[in-house]
């Protein structure tokens, strides 16, 4: 099994121990400034790590095996800027909370939100990103936007890229995807080999009509001709509510 740890040095996205989850975003363009306001930079120890998306002032949502075995204080939150060397607010991160069934091997609840010590400011580059409120199925037109990898292997791009997806049923994944398990709490999308995401695009939001519907979780680096394995943010709605509440 392939996990993304799409960037985080832990983001990447986790191809880890049984599967590898980094990676970048390939064949896709570069972002116009402020296209992507709500789009973040998790850092570790100062350095990009995986993606993220802004929920609301206080919080943000990111995968799972991004955040597992780091520590809050080692991890801050960048917004506001499409450039990984420069620009953008800082913001630390106070609490980190990750899914209490998240599996690892089985790259299954792959979720996380994160709580800041200062809430955000919000500007025309810096804005929340609504979370779905329905279940999306296959042939629904999408766009992911990410820091991963622009080729496999390769270097992290210092430009946030983004790219247009097509998702794919969950059947059809499950087919694409054996014998790596697919479960129905997760999103699929492919277009053809040579798109999707990468190394370093793990935790980054996967948007339709305006609308968060997939969190990047793992998948086969990169872009190689499977689908892409995002976990489906509907699903894990009571989850989210229940912790960023708290």
């Amino acid at each position: 099994m392939i996990k993304f740890v799409f960037l985080v040095a832990t983001l990447g996205c986790a191809f880890a121990a049984s599967a590898d989850l980094d990676w970048r975003i390939v064949g896709g363009e570069k972002a116009e400034d402020g296209a992507f306001p709500y789009q973040i930079s998790l850092r570790s120890y100062g350095s990009h790590s995986c993606g993220g998306s802004i929920i609301n002032e206080n919080w943000i949502l990111t995968a799972a095996h991004c955040v597992q075995g780091a520590s809050a204080s080692s991890m801050s939150v960048v917004v506001g800027s499409n450039k990984l060397s420069a620009g953008g607010e800082s913001y630390k991160v106070s609490k980190a909370i990750y899914h209490e069934n998240y599996d690892q091997f089985q790259i299954k609840n792959d979720i996380a939100v994160l709580k800041l010590a200062s809430p955000i400011k919000f500007n025309e580059k810096v804005q929340p990103i609504n979370l779905a409120d329905n279940s999306i199925g296959g042939g629904e037109d999408c766009v992911l936007s990410g820091w991963g990898r622009t080729s496999y292997p390769g270097s992290a791009p210092n430009d946030l890229q983004f790219i247009h997806l097509k998702t794919v049923s969950v059947d059809d994944c499950k087919d694409r995807q054996r014998p790596n398990p697919v479960y129905d709490s997760q999103v699929c999308t492919f277009t053809k080999r040579g798109e999707g995401a990468c190394h370093g695009d793990s935790g980054g939001p996967l948007v339709s009509g305006g609308k968060q519907i997939g969190i990047v979780s793992w998948g086969r680096p990169c872009a190689v001709g499977y689908p892409d394995v995002f976990t489906r943010v509907y699903s894990f709605l009571d989850w989210i509510n229940k912790n960023i509440s708290n």
